[in-house]
C-alpha cells in the first residue's frame, strides 16, 4: 500500500472516530438535559414545552412579563409553570388563587429565590430579599419597631409629610401655569419623608448630589428590565465582562457606593446617646452584637437594608402619584368631583390631615383606584417555597420559585365589574359610601407584606389631597393627550407626560 493510500485510510479512520464521538457527545448532552429538566413530581402545574437548554426563554417577553403571564394563562390556567434553563418557575393567577395561597398558606411561599448577581454584591442580606427564617424575622421586627420609634404611624410622622407636601406644592407653584414634568419632583417628595427616618434629615430639591442619586434610582428601575439583567443573575461573573449589561451594573453599584457614604459618615459621627434615625438605631445593634459572629446586624447588612428601604419607599409612592396627576388630567370630570369634597369637607385654607380621610368618600376611592388601575408593583417580588405544598390541587415541591401574579388580581375580570378601566366606583357602595375590597392587594399580602404599607398609605392621602386642594391640573395647550398605557420595568409606570398646574 503506496504512503498515500495509507493517508487517507488513517484520516478516514479519524474521521469515523470523530464522529462517533461526536455522537456519543450529543447524546449524552442531550441525555443530561433531559434529567436536569424534566418534572419528576405528579400533579406539578402544566405549561408550555421547554427547550433543550434554555428552556422556555425564547418564548417569554421579558419586556412585558405581566401580559406574557396573562396569555400563558389563558392557555394553561391560573397556575401555570415555565422553565428559564434548568430553572422551574410557577405563576400564581387570579383573586382565589392568591387569597388561598398568600393569606391561608402564606409560610409556604414566604422563602426568596437565590439570585447570584444580588448575593455577590450583598443585596440579599436585606429585609426584602434575604432568605426566610430566623435572621429575617428578627431584621423585619427590627425594622418596623425602629420606623416607628422615628414616627410611623405617629401624628410626628404625619407632620412632617404634611410639611413636606407643602414644600411640593411651593415647587408647583413656582412653575407659575407653564408646562412641566413633575417626574423627578414627586420623587424628591417622596424619598424625602423616608430620608427623613433613614438619615435623619430632608434634601433640597435642588441638591445636586441627591439629584445623582435619585437618577441612579431611576436608571436601576429601567435598565432592570428585559433578557440581559436576567442573564447576569444566572451567570453573575459577566459583571466583570465588558458589554451593554454594564450599564445596569455602574447604575447598582453606584447607587450602592451613594448610601455607602452616608453610613460611613453615620459611623463617624454616631453617639450612643443620641439616636437620630434607623442608621444610628441600627449601629446600635451591631455594637451589641460585635462578639456574635452569627448576627444579623451586620455592615453588609445595613447597607442592603438602607437600599431596600429608601428604594422602596421612593419609587413605588412617587409613581402611584405620577399615576395620580396623569389620571385626573386624563379625567377631568373625576378631578372637578374630587375638588368639590375637599371643598365641602376641609376648604381651601387647612391643610389636608389623615383624619380627613373617613369623611372623604369619593376621594378615598379614586385613590384605591389609581393603586388598582395603575398597578404599580404587578408582579411583586418572586417568591420561593419554604416547603412543599398544594394549590388547586397542584402540586409544588420545596425550592421552586414563584411568582405571585398581582396584576391577575387588581384586574381579575371575575372580580372587577369594569377591570381594565379607571372606575372609582370599584370602591363605593350604593349609597357613595367607601367600601373596602377584598382583592385589592397593590401591598402583596401574607409574610412578605409591604412593610411600608400604612406609610405609603398616609403619603398617598396627603400628597394627593393637597396638590388637589391647590391646583387644578391641565393638558397644556398645543400638546397631544398624554399615553394611558403603561411602561414596564420592575414597575408599570406612566410614560412621562407634561402638565400645567393652574392656582385654584
Amino acid at each position: 500500500m503506496d504512503l498515500l493510500s495509507v493517508s487517507w485510510s488513517l484520516l478516514y479512520s479519524c474521521c469515523n472516530n470523530v464522529t462517533v464521538l461526536g455522537v456519543f457527545f450529543t447524546i449524552f448532552v442531550l441525555l443530561f438535559d433531559f434529567l436536569k429538566r424534566r418534572k419528576m413530581w405528579n400533579r406539578f402545574p402544566p405549561g408550555p414545552t421547554p427547550l433543550p437548554f434554555i428552556g422556555n426563554v425564547l418564548q417569554m417577553d421579558f419586556k412585558c412579563l405581566p401580559l406574557c403571564f396573562r396569555q400563558m394563562s389563558r392557555r394553561f390556567g391560573n397556575v401555570f409553570s415555565f422553565q428559564v434553563g434548568w430553572t422551574n418557575v410557577v405563576v400564581l393567577n387570579g383573586f382565589e388563587v392568591m387569597k388561598e395561597m398568600l393569606i391561608k398558606r402564606s409560610e409556604d411561599i414566604a422563602d426568596r429565590p437565590p439570585i447570584p448577581f444580588y448575593s455577590k454584591i450583598g443585596m440579599d442580606q436585606g429585609v426584602v430579599m434575604m432568605k426566610y427564617g430566623h435572621a429575617w424575622r428578627d431584621l423585619r421586627r427590627f425594622s418596623i419597631s425602629t420606623l416607628r420609634n422615628f414616627g410611623l404611624g405617629k401624628k410626628s410622622l404625619e407632620e412632617r409629610v404634611i410639611e413636606e407636601a407643602a414644600y411640593l406644592c411651593s415647587v408647583f407653584e413656582s412653575k407659575e401655569g407653564q408646562p412641566f414634568d413633575a417626574h423627578y419632583i414627586m420623587q424628591n417628595a417622596t424619598s424625602n419623608v423616608i430620608a427623613s427616618m433613614m438619615f435623619g434629615d430632608r434634601f433640597e430639591y435642588d441638591d445636586k448630589k441627591f439629584q445623582k442619586l435619585l437618577y441612579f434610582l431611576d436608571e436601576n428601575m429601567k435598565l432592570g428590565k428585559g433578557l440581559l439583567p436576567q442573564i447576569l443573575n444566572v451567570a453573575p461573573w459577566l459583571r466583570h465582562v465588558p458589554g451593554p449589561h454594564q450599564k445596569f451594573v455602574s447604575c447598582i453599584l453606584n447607587f450602592l457606593s451613594f448610601l455607602e457614604e452616608i453610613v460611613e459618615e453615620h459611623k463617624t459621627s454616631w453617639d450612643p446617646a443620641h439616636q437620630r434615625d434607623y442608621i444610628d438605631a441600627f449601629l446600635e445593634e451591631m455594637e451589641k452584637a460585635k462578639e456574635d459572629p452569627g448576627s444579623t446586624f451586620k455592615e453588609t447588612t445595613l447597607l442592603a437594608v438602607t437600599c431596600d428601604l429608601f428604594g422602596a419607599g421612593t419609587e413605588t409612592t412617587a409613581t402611584t402619584l405620577r399615576w395620580a396627576l396623569l389620571l385626573v388630567l386624563l379625567y377631568p370630570d373625576i378631578q372637578r368631583r374630587v375638588h368639590e369634597e375637599i371643598d365641602r369637607v376641609i376648604g381651601r385654607d387647612r391643610r389636608p390631615a389623615l383624619d380627613d380621610q373617613m369623611n372623604m368618600p369619593f376621594t378615598n376611592a379614586v385613590i384605591h383606584e389609581i393603586q388598582r388601575y395603575g398597578d404599580i408593583f404587578p408582579l411583586g417580588l418572586p417568591h420561593f417555597t419554604y416547603r412543599d405544598t398544594e394549590i388547586q390541587g397542584f402540586f409544588i415541591p420545596k425550592g421552586i420559585m414563584v411568582f405571585v401574579n398581582l396584576s391577575s388580581v387588581l384586574k381579575d375580570e371575575t372580580y372587577w365589574e369594569k377591570p381594565h378601566q379607571f372606575y372609582p366606583e370599584h370602591f363605593l357602595d350604593d349609597k357613595g359610601q367607601f367600601v373596602k375590597r377584598e382583592a385589592f392587594m397593590p401591598f402583596s399580602a401574607g409574610r412578605r407584606v409591604c412593610l411600608g404599607e400604612q406609610l405609603a398609605r398616609m403619603e398617598l392621602f396627603i400628597f394627593f389631597t393637597t396638590l388637589m386642594q391647590r391646583f387644578t391640573f391641565i393638558i397644556p395647550e398645543n400638546q397631544p393627550r398624554p399615553r394611558e398605557d403603561p411602561i414596564f420595568t420592575f414597575i408599570f409606570s406612566p410614560h412621562r407626560y407634561q402638565i400645567c398646574a393652574k392656582l385654584r
